[in-house]
C-alpha cells in the first residue's frame, strides 16, 4: 500500500512576508515607544548646570552666580550641595534679561533676526546612506536653539529618523496631511504650513514631522507638471520655499534634512535654501559616491534654473562626519578634501564617537543626555567636536546677516 505525502504548504510570496514583518517591526516599535515615553509623557530637555547655561548664553558661571544672589534674572534650582540648574524655559529667560540690561551685547545674548535680516533656509543634503545627515541636522537645530536662535526643523525624508529623535514616531504619532505635504500638495486639501508646525520637548525648536506620506508628493508631482489645473501658480520647486514663506517671520533658521535621493522633494529644498551643506565620511567610496552626488546636483540645479528657479546661496560647506581623527587614510582623504575644495570645507570635523551612536540608541543627543551616562571623557569630546562644527556654521549665518 503506497502511503500518500503531502505537498509542503506553499511559502508565502515575498509581498505576504514582507508585510508580515512590517507589521511585527511596526508593533514591536510601539511597544518599545510606549515603554521609553510612555502615552502622554512626551520628551522633555533636562534641567542645565549652571556650568553648561554658562557657555552657551556667553557669560562666566561666577557671573550667574552673583545674578542669583543678587535676585536678578531667573533664579535656579539649588540642590543640597549648592549646585545651581535652569530650566531650558529658564535659559531663554535669562537671555531676554541679558539683552535688555546688557545692550551693547544684546545681539550675542539673544542672536535673533533684525528686519533686514533674510530668514536662513539651510539644507543639509547627500544621498549617500552612512554619512550622518539627518545626525548633522539634528545637533545644528538643537545647537542653534541652545544659543537663543527660534529655529525651524523640516523632516523631508520619508524615513522621518529627524521626527523620530526628536519625539515623534512616524507612524503613530504624525497622521496624514500632517507633514510638510500637507502644506504642498496639489488638491484642495492644501492646508496653511503653520497647521503642520509642531513644537517639541527642546526650548526654542519647532518641528514640521516626517513620515511615508512625503512619498505622495513624488508620485504626484509628475501628473501636476502635466496638467496645469492641479498645478496652480506654484511649480513643483517652489512650494517648499512658498509654504517656509507664510512662516517667515516666526523663525530665525530652518534647517532641512533631504531625503536620501535627488527627488522633487530635495529640488524643492535645494531651491527653497539660502544655504547648503553637504556631508561627506572620509572614505574613498563615500567620496566616490559625493563625486556622482554633486554631478547630478549640477544637473539638476541647471534644471530649475532653466525653469525660472534661482539657486543663489550664501554659503556651501562640506560637513565632514564620522570622522577618526587617528585613521591615516581617513585623514589623508580629508586633507583631499581640503586641497579640492579649500575653505568650502568646514575646519572642524564631527567626530566618530561612541558617546552618539549610544545617545542614538534611546533616540537622544548629548544634550539631552547626562556626561555620566555615556562616559564624561568620552561625552566631553564628542560634544566638542559637534560644537565646533556648529560653531562656524552659526558663525556663516551671522556673517550673512552683518555681523
Amino acid at each position: 500500500m503506497q502511503t500518500s505525502i503531502k505537498p509542503p504548504a506553499p511559502s508565502p510570496s515575498g509581498l505576504a512576508r514582507i508585510s508580515v514583518h512590517a507589521a511585527t517591526l511596526s508593533a514591536q516599535l510601539r511597544t518599545l515607544g510606549t515603554a521609553l515615553f510612555p502615552p502622554n509623557a512626551g520628551k522633555t530637555l533636562r534641567m542645565l548646570s549652571s556650568g553648561e547655561v554658562a557657555k552657551v548664553v556667553g557669560v562666566s558661571d561666577g557671573y550667574l552666580r552673583q545674578l542669583s544672589l543678587d535676585g536678578m534674572g531667573p533664579q535656579p534650582a539649588v540642590n543640597v550641595g549648592g549646585r545651581r540648574s535652569y530650566t531650558p524655559a529658564q535659559v531663554t529667560e535669562l537671555r531676554h534679561y541679558l539683552s535688555a540690561n546688557r545692550p551693547r551685547e544684546a545681539l550675542d545674548f539673544l542672536p535673533r533676526r533684525r528686519q533686514q535680516d533674510k530668514l536662513q533656509v539651510i539644507a543639509v543634503a547627500n544621498f549617500k546612506g552612512g554619512s550622518a545627515k539627518t545626525t548633522t541636522a539634528l545637533y545644528l537645530t538643537q545647537y542653534l536653539a541652545l544659543r537663543g536662535f527660534r529655529v525651524l526643523a523640516i523632516d523631508l525624508d520619508p524615513q522621518a529618523s529627524l521626527s523620530a529623535l526628536l519625539g515623534y514616531q512616524p507612524e503613530f504619532d504624525i497622521g496624514e496631511n500632517e507633514t510638510i505635504y500637507g502644506a504642498i500638495r496639489y488638491d484642495g486639501l492644501r492646508r496653511p504650513m503653520r497647521e503642520v508646525i509642531r513644537k517639541t520637548y527642546f526650548e526654542g525648536l519647532a518641528l514640521v514631522p516626517g513620515n511615508l506620506e512625503l512619498m505622495e508628493f513624488e508620485h504626484h508631482t509628475p501628473r501636476a507638471m502635466l496638467d496645469r489645473s492641479q498645478r496652480g501658480h506654484d511649480l513643483f520647486f517652489r512650494r517648499i520655499g512658498s509654504a517656509i514663506a507664510e512662516v517667515d517671520g516666526e523663525f530665525d533658521v530652518v534647517v532641512i534634512d533631504c531625503p536620501p535621493q535627488l527627488g522633487y522633494l530635495t529640488m524643492g529644498a535645494l531651491n527653497a535654501a539660502s544655504s547648503l551643506l553637504v556631508t561627506i565620511h572620509p572614505q574613498m567610496v563615500d567620496v566616490a559616491s559625493m563625486s556622482q552626488f554633486l554631478l547630478m546636483t549640477a544637473d539638476v540645479m541647471q534644471v530649475v534654473e532653466d525653469a525660472g528657479g534661482k539657486l543663489d546661496y550664501d554659503f556651501v560647506r562640506y560637513v565632514v562626519t564620522r570622522h577618526d581623527p587617528h585613521d591615516v587614510p581617513e585623514t589623508q582623504i580629508v586633507a583631499l578634501l581640503r586641497h579640492l575644495f579649500r575653505d568650502d570645507v568646514l575646519k572642524a570635523t564631527a567626530w566618530k564617537s561612541t558617546a552618539i551612536a549610544n545617545a542614538g540608541l534611546t533616540k537622544q543627543s548629548l544634550y539631552e543626555l547626562d556626561k555620566g551616562s555615556v562616559g564624561r571623557v568620552a561625552y566631553e569630546r564628542a560634544l566638542e567636536s559637534v560644537d565646533a562644527v556648529n560653531a562656524e556654521i552659526d558663525d556663516l549665518i551671522r556673517k550673512v546677516w552683518g555681523r
